[in-house]
């Protein structure tokens, strides 16, 4: 589904990314761990057209997507959950559930789709009316994820949705991902809680200083001594 071939990318003269390749298969949890500053979050804002490429190529459903910008990008399919929730804070849950659906020139899609995420987030629909700055944490991080939903996107990138939760509320957004991969919802996940990312997705690649230097199945990098040693705190 997605394809990510040798791409480079700087914030100014700092290189962020080289040639950085990657593969997300149709209906698979793929995710990309790695130490603050590997570069992880400047991939998927490469994907979604935040930040353009200084070199390479990406390909969606067999398309060139790289170079457009972010809203043709959701046009095709390819949401963004970013890092720090990124909400708008003085608009209510419910109309920050419709930015996240505002491509759709269908009210009556909008509609059928946020009242099928209440069914998901019931808490939301319960907030409906609050205005989005006001929510705990946990509700602020359901409220991204669940606007990153509301278009009914063929592939969602989620960059970090454990950060600076609670260890309950970190559970909570597990059990959202899997939920999420039990519907078969395609989605590339960038988590700094690496044994939650590798217990979720299916395959994992490895992020040093801005490449990749190693892949595989979760099942067997769970086992891979380096993986262990620096990311999964030495036990496994």
């Amino acid at each position: 589904m997605l394809s990510i071939k040798n791409i480079a990318a700087s914030y100014g003269h700092v290189q962020a990314l080289s040639d950085v390749s990657l593969k997300v298969a149709e209906k698979a949890t793929v995710t990309l761990i790695g130490s603050n500053g590997a570069g992880k979050s400047t991939l998927l804002r490469v994907v979604s057209g935040l930040l353009q490429p200084r070199g390479g190529t990406i390909e969606f459903l067999g398309r060139r997507i790289d170079g457009l910008p972010p809203d043709r990008i959701v046009g095709l399919g390819i949401t963004h959950c970013p890092e720090g929730r990124r909400l708008f804070p003085e608009l209510s849950v419910f109309e920050n559930l419709e930015m996240g659906a505002y491509l759709s020139k269908s009210k009556k899609f909008v509609r059928e789709r946020i009242a099928r995420l209440f069914e998901s987030f019931p808490i939301l629909r319960e907030r409906q009316g609050q205005l989005a700055g006001t929510l705990s944490g946990g509700e602020q991080q359901q409220l991204a994820i669940a606007r990153a939903l509301a278009m009914n996107p063929k592939m969602v990138l989620f960059d970090e949705p454990s950060l600076g939760l609670a260890p309950i509320l970190v559970d909570l957004v597990e059990k959202i991902l899997l939920k999420l991969k039990a519907g078969r919802v395609t989605f590339l996940l960038v988590e700094q809680n690496a044994n939650m990312a590798l217990e979720i997705a299916d395959y994992a690649y490895v992020m040093e200083t801005g490449a990749i230097i190693l892949e595989g199945p979760c099942s067997e990098l769970r086992k891979d001594e380096k993986v262990v040693k620096a990311y999964l705190g030495g036990l496994e």
